[in-house]
């Protein structure tokens, strides 16, 4: 264990302490209701789907999402990728029933493998160095693909792929990037020179994970050389999770010491004193997007739940970004053993969210969204329903049920009609 993170710790930085400044910059028009964030990608990546074409779709679905919330709502989409580095996975036990057999929980693929055996589950610090070299192949991917003329928004029709072209949310798409294609004719034709407009033609896009596996993380903690400050050069942004975000722990400790821009998930047991005390920890100077509180409170709670938090916030004048997870609070599992989520119960949780930001006067600054560029049926539900039976149809994720394109590309516009109103 100790070569292998020291071995990490003289490896090239994955991301660089400016981008994650200008990530911050961004986040903190989203605390002040200029822009709206939009964290997706993979419940956890796995070291056997690397491949340009994965990456693409996923990217792919998320492009066509903010397209979507950017022309519905009129404010600047954020977009964070929970790709680069998604591969730690918390659990409720750490050992499972697996045929009368009692062995370790899959924690991702960066600690054990999923095959239902002991030595496949024994946990191996080698993992750690395959998780960085792929994060480093994915990251040149996402640049390539956003700087490199793929994100250019006159290639908004070539992002709609063929299995979701032909659905009722494709249709609907395609009629927003017809729009979008008539908007830069008459610009053309107006006499502006679309080629000089740098935000036509490519787009920043943000890496984030839970910082779970704090070895990894503290290996991958550079000094910036302009600022002196320390950075997680593992991703953009970190979050962490609800299972580990005690003050007196070792993940807040190793959150509050470093510079990127962060996030902290709020289960249905937070309370407006717990969340306060998360703010003064994690961001004492009160730097506008430096944190990120990701609500995961379930669709029948967030009422409940959410506005003497929110309250206690505002009245306390941290300038956070308020996101909503709408997938984890909704996770069940059916009687034939498959983990799914209704697209019902998402998008209520989203709607219970706007609800309770509308009322107190805040700003719903965006959403955080387990999905796929895959045409699988994970979740239920959506407006081309997919039933109990059909889970068994293409369930492929590895841990948490994922939304796939279809029903992302919904979720979207459903989404944008909130922010309209």
């Amino acid at each position: 264990m100790d070569g292998v993170l020291k071995h990490l710790s003289t490896l090239p930085p994955l991301v660089f302490a400016g981008e994650a400044r200008r990530l911050t910059q961004a986040l903190a028009q989203a605390s002040r209701g200029e822009a709206f964030v939009l964290q997706a990608g993979d419940c956890a990546e796995s070291f056997a789907d690397l491949s340009a074409d994965s990456i693409r779709d996923k990217l792919k679905v998320i492009l066509q999402m903010a397209v979507v919330l950017t022309y519905g709502s009129g404010v600047p989409v954020v977009k964070v990728g929970r790709m680069a580095g998604q591969f730690a996975k918390p659990r409720s036990l750490p050992t499972e029933d697996v045929g009368g057999m009692e062995i370790p929980s899959f924690r991702g693929h960066i600690v054990n493998d999923e095959a239902p055996t002991t030595e496949a589950r024994t946990a191996d610090p080698s993992r750690m160095v395959a998780a960085y070299h792929q994060s480093a192949t994915t990251l040149n991917l996402l640049r390539a693909f956003t700087k490199g003329g793929f994100a250019d928004l006159s290639e908004v029709h070539t992002w709609n792929q063929q299995f979701v072209a032909s659905s009722a949310e494709g249709r609907r798409y395609e009629a927003v990037a017809s729009e979008i294609d008539r908007a830069l004719r008459f610009m053309r034709a107006c006499g502006i020179d679309l080629g000089a407009e740098a935000s036509l033609h490519q787009v920043e896009f943000w890496t984030c994970h839970e910082a779970l596996l704090l070895g990894y993380e503290e290996a991958m903690t550079r000094e910036d050389s302009l600022t002196g400050d320390w950075y997680d050069c593992s991703a953009h942004m970190v979050w962490v999770g609800e299972r580990t975000r005690h003050l007196d722990g070792a993940h807040m400790e190793f959150l509050s010491g470093i510079g990127n821009p962060l996030g902290c998930k709020l289960g249905p047991g937070a309370t407006a004193d717990d969340v306060l005390a998360i703010c003064q920890r994690l961001n004492p100077d009160r730097v506008p997007g430096r944190l990120t509180l990701i609500t995961r409170l379930g669709a029948n709670r967030v009422a409940d739940v959410l506005p003497p938090i929110v309250a206690a916030v505002a009245d306390a004048g941290h300038p956070v970004v308020w996101a909503c997870d709408p997938m984890h609070g909704n996770t069940f599992t059916t009687p034939s053993g498959r983990k799914t989520r209704r697209f019902d119960d998402v998008l209520g949780e989203i709607q219970g969210f706007f609800a309770v930001h509308r009322d107190t006067g805040t700003w719903p600054g965006g959403v955080h969204i387990e999905l796929t560029g895959d045409d699988v049926t994970e979740c239920l539900g959506g407006s081309e329903e997919i039933l109990e039976d059909d889970l068994e149809l293409n369930y492929t994720t590895m841990c948490d049920p994922r939304l796939n394109a279809r029903q992302s590309l919904d979720l979207a516009f459903r989404v944008a009609e909130l922010l309209r109103a």
